[in-house]
C-alpha cells in the first residue's frame, strides 16, 4: 500500500528522530517529497510511504501518540483545465513528468500519480491557474 500524507509537527516534535521511527520500528519504506521544518517552530512534511495497512497502521498511530498531526492527501494539484493556453510553461518545470504536453494535439495533461507538489509549476503558470492544495 502506499499513501502519501502531510505531517503537521509541534516545536517541541520538531527534536525527535520520528522518520527514523518510522522506518526502523515499523518497516515503512518512506519518501520525502518536501519538508518545512525548523527545530522549535511548527514543520511540515509531505511525504509517501509504502507499507503494509497493519505496519502504516502502527506507524501512525506512532505519530499521533508523539503529536504529529496526519492529514491524507487525496488531491495534490489543482489545475484549472478550462482556462488554461496549454502555452507549456508548467510542463517546462515539471522535473517528475506529472505535467506533459502531449505532442498530437498539443495541450497540457496530467497525471496525478506523478507529481510530488513540488510547486514548481505554480510559479511557472504565467495565468496563476495551478495550485497546490494540502487539505
Amino acid at each position: 500500500m502506499k499513501r502519501r500524507f502531510t505531517m503537521k509537527f509541534q516545536p517541541e516534535s520538531t527534536k525527535k528522530p520520528l522518520t527514523y521511527h518510522l522506518i526502523k520500528d515499523y518497516n515503512l519504506k518512506v519518501n520525502i517529497l518536501r519538508a518545512d521544518i525548523t527545530e522549535g517552530q511548527e514543520g511540515r512534511l509531505l511525504m509517501e510511504v509504502e507499507a503494509s495497512k497493519a505496519d502504516l497502521d502502527k506507524g501512525l498511530k506512532f505519530l499521533e501518540s508523539e503529536g504529529v498531526t496526519i492529514i491524507p492527501l487525496d488531491q495534490h494539484l489543482k489545475w484549472d483545465k478550462d482556462n488554461c493556453i496549454h502555452c507549456g510553461a508548467c510542463t517546462a518545470v515539471c522535473f517528475s513528468g506529472a505535467l506533459q504536453m502531449d505532442r498530437n494535439t498539443w495541450e497540457v495533461n496530467k497525471d496525478s500519480e506523478k507529481c510530488i507538489v513540488c510547486g514548481l509549476c505554480v510559479s511557472a503558470c504565467p495565468l496563476k491557474i495551478i495550485t497546490v492544495e494540502f487539505r
